[in-house]
């Protein structure tokens, strides 16, 4: 069992704090911590950091599997942002890490969280063992371009993106279609 403290996480550098918008020349702690199953309640109320409110079935599920990782910013306390990864295995390639989602709150923008919050996902993924880590984004979402390049990454051939799109009846099993 982790205590909490075991879960703040420093970025690659060592050094979490941030130029203070507010005032010049003055610095912000930012506390980068690694929600736990036992961090559910906290985890619920960050709603206005997601797209939507947090659904506690959902959120129980994602805090409770080894290989989701949630981690928040916090400024004086207060939730900044946050970024989410999952760890993908597959046999002939072993295991990398999906940055699933990256939000910073409003307020909190372009002041270098979003950047700290990937590189500690990243460092996380190399203490796992992950040979590398991917995400997925928008050819025209230049602030979500900077922040993953400003954190190390480096763009790729352009990929196109397909999906699935289930209705609830088949999420929970009850979908009775046949087969072709």
């Amino acid at each position: 069992m982790h205590r909490s403290t075991d879960r703040i996480l420093t970025t690659h550098t060592g050094k979490r704090f941030m130029p203070d918008a507010g005032n010049p020349g003055m610095m912000t702690f930012v506390e980068i911590r690694r929600l736990a199953a036992a961090d559910l309640s906290a985890a619920l109320t960050l709603g206005h950091l997601l797209d939507g409110p947090a659904r506690e079935d959902a959120t129980r599920r994602f805090l409770a599997s080894p290989d989701h990782h949630w981690l928040v910013a916090y400024v004086d306390g207060e939730p900044a942002g946050f970024v989410t990864g999952i760890e993908l295995t597959h046999p002939d390639k072993g295991t990398e890490m999906l940055l699933y989602e990256l939000g910073v709150d409003v307020e909190f923008r372009r002041q270098g969280i979003g950047r700290q919050l990937t590189m500690a996902l990243a460092d996380l993924a190399r203490e796992r063992g992950c040979y590398g880590m991917w995400v997925v984004t928008e050819a025209d979402n230049t602030a979500a371009l900077a922040t993953y390049r400003a954190a190390g990454a480096t763009s790729v051939d352009p990929a196109i993106v397909l999906n699935w799109t289930f209705d609830a009846a088949e999420r929970h099993g009850d979908s009775r279609g046949e087969a072709d």
